[in-house]
């Protein structure tokens, strides 16, 4: 992934340098089981942990350039440094395994790693949320259906939504890393040839994995795939949120934005412009996410014990899925932490229908009063598209109606149109959303 978008933390998961040590952790963890059944010397062991630290990637590339295979070029770089001092040692490098057993090993420790700082991204992201949900419950706004004023809702509400998506991608997430935590050492085709089952466990313990139960000569993909899954499914939420933002910042609509710093600018021609880049990025990047999922899913197809077509996929797609969504995280919490609420917007355009948004409970309070539910809505109906086309107040007209008047009074219409009515379920979807 390009620097833009790469943060240090995750992208040193996934650097050349950090791979190369967890090949040869993982190598030095299956000789210390070996060394610990007997089957090398302790002592040359240790000369191979004083030699392995030593050793750098341009040192194995030199052997890769001659034998053009790169865990072979790991393993002549080690057996030509330590052959002397520990033969023994030396011949059992890599005893009984294959180059896999190693990379889908190291493999599953890099998404582990880059799992649990993606699970600490959400949760700086679901305290912001949190803060907000409950410093806004009662700040109302207009919820929208088809872009179209509906009913009145509370900023605080909207946000529980969030709130319990977030949970739910938390929970995604913390599964996915559970499910590629296997590590594999049964060999050219799975089948334990050369290492026993034993082993396999007692070096997957060592690297806190457990071991595959039925591998190929690869761990099988869907368990990538599945972690993928949760990538994305994480990638499509902050997108849906920041396209909430960037419609709410609309001109006309106003009612959030997205932080704006003293010297920022927002356009080279227009001075006086705001743009929600922040949000709008993080739409773009949601479809780079979700762009891959394509590649890793076709990788669950490896023709018999396998193939290789799945390695180049993986070598992109991975680093740049998860180095692009800790990235995404960091944005939005940075979003959620200087947005600007504008209250008094939010109220101007709640009551910018001349009072419409009320139309339900008024259909409703007519049909408490014995109406039918055709007739009631008929009656509120053609009082609401008069305002609709000819603007004014709905109270108003309710108030000039006969019916209206006879089945409500100016009482009842009064209280049609009270915000408190709506409280008391707020507190409940704030505690539905895990907020409260």
């Amino acid at each position: 992934m390009i620097e833009r978008y790469t943060r240090p933390e995750m992208g040193k998961i996934w650097s050349e340098s950090v791979r190369f040590r967890k090949i040869l952790e993982v190598e030095s963890a299956y000789l210390k089981v070996l060394a610990q059944e007997k089957q090398i010397p302790e002592k040359e062991l240790k000369v191979f942990e004083q030699w392995v630290h030593r050793l750098t990637p341009q040192a194995a590339k030199e052997f890769e350039g001659q034998s053009q295979h790169e865990v072979l070029g790991i393993l002549e770089a080690i057996a030509s440094k330590i052959k002397k001092e520990a033969p023994k040692l030396s011949r059992y490098l890599h005893y009984g395994l294959t180059s896999n057993d190693l990379l889908d090993t190291v493999l599953s420790l890099q998404l582990v790693e880059a799992a649990d700082l993606l699970l600490e991204g959400w949760k700086k992201v679901l305290d912001r949320v949190k803060k907000l949900a409950l410093k806004h419950e009662l700040t109302w706004m207009v919820g929208r259906t088809h872009g179209i004023h509906a009913e009145p809702i509370t900023l605080g509400a909207k946000l529980a939504g969030w709130h319990a998506e977030i949970l739910r991608n938390q929970e995604r997430l913390g599964h996915a890393r559970e499910v590629v935590r296997y590590g594999k050492f049964s060999g050219a085709v799975g089948t334990f040839t050369q290492v026993g089952p034993r082993l396999e466990a007692k070096t997957c313990q060592k690297l806190g994995l457990l071991p595959e139960p039925v591998a190929t000569q690869v761990i099988p993909r869907d368990r990538h795939a599945e972690y993928f899954n949760a990538l994305v499914l994480s990638a499509e939420a902050i997108e849906r949120f920041a396209t909430e933002i960037r419609h709410l910042q609309r001109t006309e609509v106003l009612e959030l934005e997205e932080p704006f710093g003293k010297d920022q600018k927002g356009s080279s021609a227009m001075p006086h412009k705001r743009n929600p880049v922040l949000c709008e990025n993080l739409c773009g990047l949601a479809r780079m996410v979700r762009s891959y999922q394509g590649g890793i899913m076709e990788n669950m197809v490896l023709w018999h014990e396998r193939d290789i077509s799945h390695s180049s996929v993986e070598r992109v797609f991975m680093p740049d899925a998860t180095i692009l969504l800790d990235f995404m995280l960091h944005r939005f919490e940075g979003v959620l932490s200087g947005l600007k609420v504008n209250e008094g917007r939010m109220l101007k355009n709640l009551e910018a229908l001349g009072g419409l948004v009320f139309s339900q409970r008024v259909l409703l309070a007519l049909v408490d009063q014995g109406l039918s539910r055709m007739e009631a809505y008929e009656l509120v109906q053609k009082n609401a598209m008069k305002v609709w086309q000819d603007g004014g107040s709905f109270q108003g007209e309710l108030m000039k109606d006969p019916l209206v008047q006879k089945k409500l009074g100016r009482k009842g219409i009064r209280a049609c149109f009270d915000l408190k009515q709506f409280e008391p379920p707020i507190r409940e979807i704030l505690k539905r959303g895990g907020i409260i």
